[in-house]
């Protein structure tokens, strides 16, 4: 697959209630399908998608999407409810259900996707981990230097006494 399609999968998932999905619509348009069919062969194999294989958004989530992207209002020849999104093992389960040679190959796909997208964020958490440390153990050592500077400038400072003429002062 080429990396200008990856991208393009890679912009139709998004992150709702915490999980990254992906919308029926874009599956059905990879899977060159109507939306209608591959919601159809769901429900009729809908034992092998439970609640945290696909679930159906919400209006406030749908409408939420709609600001990220421009789609038809309901009533104006767009849907008429409200999509199903898949997660990451939803669209597995997709290939079962769409045993097309083209399925297969776009679920190959997106699969590779999911999986670099988690990396990724496996790197992000790692890489933020350790910066916490770094700043935990700078923060540390200032605060010694600092002690140490104040010990020192103590030490080093001559003790003025109150009934010593002062240099440059007048009285």
């Amino acid at each position: 697959m080429s990396k200008s399609k990856e991208l393009i999968i890679e912009r139709m998932i998004y992150v709702i209630r915490d999980q990254k999905v992906m919308l029926d619509s874009d599956l059905a348009e990879l899977y060159e399908v109507d939306t209608k069919v591959l919601n159809q062969a769901v429900k009729r194999n809908i034992t092998r998608f439970p609640k945290d294989f696909m679930f159906q958004l919400t209006t406030t989530e749908c409408d939420s999407l709609r600001s990220q992207f421009v789609t038809s209002k309901a009533g104006r020849g767009g849907r008429r409810y409200m999509p199903y999104v898949f997660t990451e093992n939803g669209v597995a389960m997709l290939s079962s259900v769409l045993s097309s040679e083209k399925a297969i190959q776009i679920n190959v796909s997106i699969m590779r996707i999911f999986t670099r997208l988690r990396s990724f964020l496996m790197l992000e958490r790692d890489l933020s981990d350790r910066v916490t440390k770094l700043e935990q153990g700078t923060n540390q050592m200032f605060k010694v230097v600092f002690e140490r500077l104040d010990n020192y400038e103590e030490m080093v400072t001559p003790k003025l006494s109150n009934n010593r003429k002062r240099v440059g002062l007048k009285d």
